[in-house]
């Protein structure tokens, strides 16, 4: 049986409380989203499902996409979404952070945008404020800003993080200038590191090499992670963190340039090549088997996209001749690229927009 995920229920009632300040109606937004206020009297563990149509219908009713986070301000509807489009096709994650960076430097609402450090083997990523306000006046709302918010802000962007490159972010410690909480230890379950209350600034600190990771999601799997924001923010949906993910999430999706091989793909993550083949032996793995499965998915996510010629596609695939694609397809999937796209398998996906 599959388990169900959830989310403290502490956290609904913080969200709710912040929803009664501005005084909108509790009884109205909840009977709307289908929650009985006893399940959050009664239970220490909430749907996240539940917690994120909640979240998403605050948002709408708010006309606030930074209601109950860090931002200093009421940020419009759809600016999370034009953000996501305006990264989502950079090459690595470093981009795709500063991109970000700057897109919150012209948006409405906000004072505050991401920051991001590089410095040796890790890199760290903070709130900091955009050009047109003043660092103090910064300082001073996120040190009058509820625990809780700050949490929640710096969760958020790690899972968002980790979503992009397809793996977990593995983070080395996560940084808050407030005090410990009575819920520390839930810190600790949240961002699986070291938890330092304290300090002098809040952020999270990761290996450097992330940033190097490619972003894997396309506007496809954009699509579908939009419809469900912010669900996927407020948990790790997929905490897959096997030798074997993080070598494919290195690999990403743009097969027109020359991957990386073994050797690079081992210095970047610390160890030797013989390591490397050992530790995705013990999963049942290979290098070389990974690569041809993320080359398969990929050939086969070009294939189902109908405006795309054969041609396109196996340029896109880094082959320079199509006879060479026409080749390597039929040994992945055991139909050549014509009849694959002649097959039910594709008029299905077809049919059901699934292009």
């Amino acid at each position: 049986m599959e388990k169900t995920i959830t989310v403290p229920t502490g956290y609904v009632r913080y969200l709710l409380t912040q929803v009664e300040k501005q005084g909108y109606n509790l009884d109205e937004l909840l009977a709307v989203v289908g929650i009985d206020p006893t399940e959050i009297e009664q239970r220490t563990e909430f749907s996240a499902i539940k917690f994120g149509q909640l979240y998403q219908r605050i948002m709408w009713t708010a006309q606030d996409e930074s209601f109950g986070m860090v931002s200093g301000g009421r940020v419009p509807n759809g600016t999370f979404r034009m953000m996501c489009h305006a990264i989502i096709h950079c090459p690595t994650l470093e981009r795709a952070i500063y991109r970000c960076s700057s897109f919150y430097e012209i948006c409405r609402g906000t004072k505050v945008k991401p920051y991001l450090v590089r410095k040796g083997r890790y890199a760290k990523l903070s709130f900091a404020p955009v050009s047109s306000v003043p660092e103090k006046e910064v300082r001073e709302m996120l040190h009058n800003e509820a625990p809780a918010v700050v949490r929640t802000g710096l969760s958020m962007w790690h899972h968002f993080i980790s979503w992009l490159i397809g793996s977990r972010l593995d983070l080395k410690a996560a940084y808050f200038t407030f005090p410990p909480q009575d819920d520390s230890y839930h810190y600790e379950t949240l961002f699986q590191s070291e938890i330092k209350f304290g300090q002098h600034d809040n952020a999270i600190v990761f290996p450097a090499r992330y940033l190097d990771y490619p972003i894997i999601q396309s506007d496809e799997s954009l699509r579908g992670f939009l419809q469900t924001a912010p669900y996927q923010l407020i948990v790790m949906v997929d905490n897959d963190q096997s030798l074997r993910s993080q070598v494919k999430a290195m690999l990403g999706k743009d097969f027109s340039r020359e991957l990386p091989g073994a050797e690079e793909v081992a210095f970047k993550l610390n160890m030797s090549v013989s390591t490397l083949r050992r530790r995705l032996a013990e999963e049942n793995s290979s290098y070389q088997k990974i690569k041809d499965e993320c080359r398969k998915k990929a050939a086969i996510n070009y294939m189902d996209s109908p405006q795309l010629s054969i041609n396109d596609v196996a340029a896109l695939m880094g082959f320079d001749e199509p006879s060479a694609f026409f080749r390597s397809f039929k040994k992945w999937t055991g139909m050549t690229p014509g009849e694959y796209r002649r097959s039910d398998t594709y008029g299905e996906k077809y049919s059901l927009g699934m292009s």
